[in-house]
């Protein structure tokens, strides 16, 4: 999960300088990190960042912000037929589930910005509304349609994605999802749809998926997750009755209630299952219910 405090800073203040980009590409001093299809290049642990002029033609520019030292960051994204930068191995291109807690928070934050922003600057280049093709402004963080005016901005679309525990907090139900074919299992996870609130979507995904009803639902953290644009709202939750899970047998194949011996078995890697992969909130909710102690009846309930 991310950190509450942003690791770099977005600097939103120089979006607005209609030279940035041109400016920073041309400084000695600014480090871009390069993406493509979704993937930036990583070395010894960290995010690797290049000169500007070590980019080369055919780039998409954003401007990402400062790093905590002040220096400037940019970002260049480049066609799937564009040469490695460096001619740098394949194995080095990462995507956000490759490094999982390989990278520092701020490298993290960096990547996940990187790829967001990098999908929204390749696909949106044209106007929803007319067809007319987007013109860039604000560093890449906006397109201005100059035929019917509309301004367009990158898009993120909300997900619960929730842990469900016994009334006596000694099990959690999670789920084997079909495209899975039953050798993983999750939290239950859904998009928020138009008209509801988080917390409506957590009773009707958690209707719909695993048939529980739910007593109480917290809020617990969220994670921006760029495939291509989500944001993951993670929550707990009590289920009012246990013996009525049971999968929808569309998207959820089976639903199991895993005792915390068993989930931690399964995050050592020795079974009876596989787990999220450690890049995703799902495991660290998971991990979080494992480790703690359980609580009363009363504490920590909305």
């Amino acid at each position: 999960m991310t950190v509450q405090r942003a690791p770099f800073d977005r600097a939103a203040h120089l979006r607005d300088d209609e030279g940035i980009l041109d400016a920073l590409r041309a400084s000695s001093d600014a480090r871009v990190v390069v993406v493509r299809e979704g993937r930036a290049r990583v070395a010894e642990g960290a995010l690797v960042t290049v000169a500007p002029s070590e980019v080369g033609e055919g780039a998409d520019w954003g401007l990402l912000g400062r790093r905590r030292d002040g220096t400037a960051l940019l970002l260049a994204v480049l066609g799937a037929e564009t040469d490695s930068i460096d001619a740098a191995p394949a194995e080095s291109w990462l995507g956000v589930r490759d490094t999982g807690g390989m990278l520092d928070a701020e490298d993290t934050d960096l990547l996940v910005t990187s790829v967001a922003l990098a999908s929204w600057l390749r696909e949106a280049r044209f106007c929803p509304t007319c067809g007319a093709e987007t013109r860039l402004r604000q560093g890449g963080w906006s397109r201005h349609c100059d035929k019917c005016a509309r301004d367009l901005f990158p898009r993120t679309d909300p997900a619960v994605i929730v842990a469900v525990e016994s009334a006596d907090g000694e099990r959690l139900l999670l789920g084997a999802n079909a495209n899975w074919r039953g050798r993983m299992y999750s939290c239950f996870a859904g998009f928020v749809e138009a008209g509801e609130s988080l917390e409506t979507t957590v009773h009707r995904e958690i209707e719909e998926e695993a048939g529980v009803l739910l007593d109480d639902v917290r809020y617990i953290s969220s994670q921006p997750w760029p495939y291509p644009r989500s944001l993951m709202i993670g929550f707990r939750a009590t289920a009012s009755d246990q013996r009525r899970a049971r999968p929808d047998g569309e998207e959820i194949i089976d639903v199991r209630w895993f005792t915390r011996d068993e989930i931690r078995s399964a995050l050592a890697g020795d079974g009876p299952i596989g787990l999220p992969g450690p890049a995703s909130i799902a495991r660290e909710l998971i991990r979080q219910w494992c480790d703690e102690r359980v609580p009363s009846a009363e504490s920590g309930r909305s």
